[in-house]
């Protein structure tokens, strides 16, 4: 579990392939922030853009530790097969704080970016989320974008050519400045987690439809 707090931004500096197929995932080695890997172990879980993975080589004297992750995970969220930056959150702690929301790890779609821009001391995350999601994102809702814990400012359906929703997001320069959120630009993909709470609340209306 997690809380949507990004404890270190980190890069990912190489990229391999695990095999020759489409079947086949990759290896990311990436490097982190100077100390962050300190207090971590070989199988610890860290949230790499909000997809929860583990740590399988470790390099702490390097500042480097390396996860893989499959073909399937690849196909389900967007950032993870490249070199570059990436936000960095380790796994929770029963007695840590709970300082975002009750995050997962797991990817529930892959948005867009539609608008990004500074308004005075802030910036404006504009994103387009799929269809299946849309019924989820709710005004002043939960969302988890690359992993950062966030809160939706306002949502607008859409029809037509653009099925689902575009959710407008204000980031503080905190935010900005300490995760990889900066880096984003308009057409920019970005993984994103559902409110679990909200999960549960679907389900239970579901279930009740079909009592």
């Amino acid at each position: 579990m997690f809380t949507g707090i990004i404890t270190g931004v980190g890069r990912i500096v190489a990229v391999h392939r695990l095999g020759s197929s489409l079947d086949h995932g990759k290896r990311l080695d990436i490097e982190a922030p100077a100390g962050y890997l300190d207090d971590v172990g070989l199988g610890d879980s860290i949230a790499l853009n909000g997809a929860c993975m583990t740590v399988t080589t470790l390099a702490p004297q390097k500042n480097q530790f390396s996860i893989e992750i499959s073909a399937e995970s690849l196909d389900k969220t967007s950032g993870l097969a490249e070199t570059g930056p990436i936000n960095l959150e380790k796994a929770l702690r029963a007695h840590d704080r709970l300082g975002g929301h009750i995050v997962a790890g797991h990817v529930d779609g892959v948005g867009t970016i539609s608008h990004f821009a500074q308004i005075g001391e802030s910036w404006e995350l504009r994103v387009l989320a799929p269809r299946e999601l849309a019924k989820y994102l709710a005004y002043k809702g939960s969302i988890t974008v690359n992993g950062v814990s966030l809160t939706v400012n306002r949502v607008a359906d859409l029809d037509g050519a653009a099925p689902g929703c575009e959710i407008s997001i204000n980031l503080i320069s905190h935010t900005v400045q300490n995760t990889a959120l900066g880096h984003l630009r308009v057409q920019s993909q970005v993984n994103l987690e559902i409110d679990l709470i909200a999960r549960y609340v679907e389900r239970m209306l579901q279930s009740g439809k079909n009592l």
